[in-house]
């Protein structure tokens, strides 16, 4: 089973209260979100391996290390925009792709209107990014699009999980990783995660 890492940091929390609080307004919204992302980075990329490399610097030779895989971003339209600068800030050499799902109004599964990929996926350590771990149904979906593809080195990021979502992903996905910088109780009725912080779409992007 793939761990759970909800990550305990001070300046996390501080950021996560600026996220949370109705008053802030999209630029600081869009600015935390982002920030939060890069601080994930550093946890998220705790067990990836590295392979040596000789360079010169200018004193001497010596070894030095770099990572195996290359990395790619992939965030899930629209909300899971706001947290890429953020990662890609810390793995710059990153690649981005993109996957757009909506919900069908009848079926009420998530069904895919955008996808883009770079060619390698398979060979590459895959961060699927999505603010919101709600019913889990989105991330589930962009993860088995993106095995279809041939990924299997895949990790989930969110800013705030609930039960049912990391246990929907858990079922589907057993192999993936999830990182979270907050667990919050349970989804209300009409879906939203409580606590929560709202819709993180309409936040970033001033939409509502």
């Amino acid at each position: 089973m793939g761990k759970v890492v909800v990550l305990k940091h001070p300046l996390i929390d501080h950021k996560m209260m600026k996220i949370r609080d109705k008053r802030t307004g999209t630029k600081e919204f869009r600015e935390a979100v982002s920030e939060v992302g890069g601080l994930i980075t550093y946890e998220i990329t705790r067990d990836f391996t590295t392979i040596p490399k000789i360079i010169e610097t200018p004193i001497c030779e010596t070894t030095v290390y770099q990572l195996e895989k290359q990395v790619v971003i992939i965030p899930i339209l629209r909300a899971g925009l706001g947290m890429v600068d953020g990662i890609h800030n810390i793995i710059p050499t990153a690649k981005i792709g993109h996957i757009g799902l909506y919900r069908d109004e009848e079926t009420l599964q998530p069904q895919v209107y955008y996808s883009k990929f770079p060619k390698d996926i398979a060979d590459c350590a895959v961060l699927v990014v999505d603010p919101m771990l709600a019913s889990g149904g989105s991330a589930s979906k962009a993860i088995e699009i993106l095995k279809s593809k041939g990924a299997t080195d895949i990790r989930y990021i969110g800013l705030v999980g609930c039960p049912e979502g990391v246990a929907r992903l858990q079922k589907d996905h057993p192999d993936v990783d999830i990182y979270l910088a907050a667990m919050d109780s349970h989804l209300n009725e009409v879906g939203y995660i409580v606590p929560g912080l709202g819709d993180c779409g309409d936040r970033l992007f001033g939409t509502k």
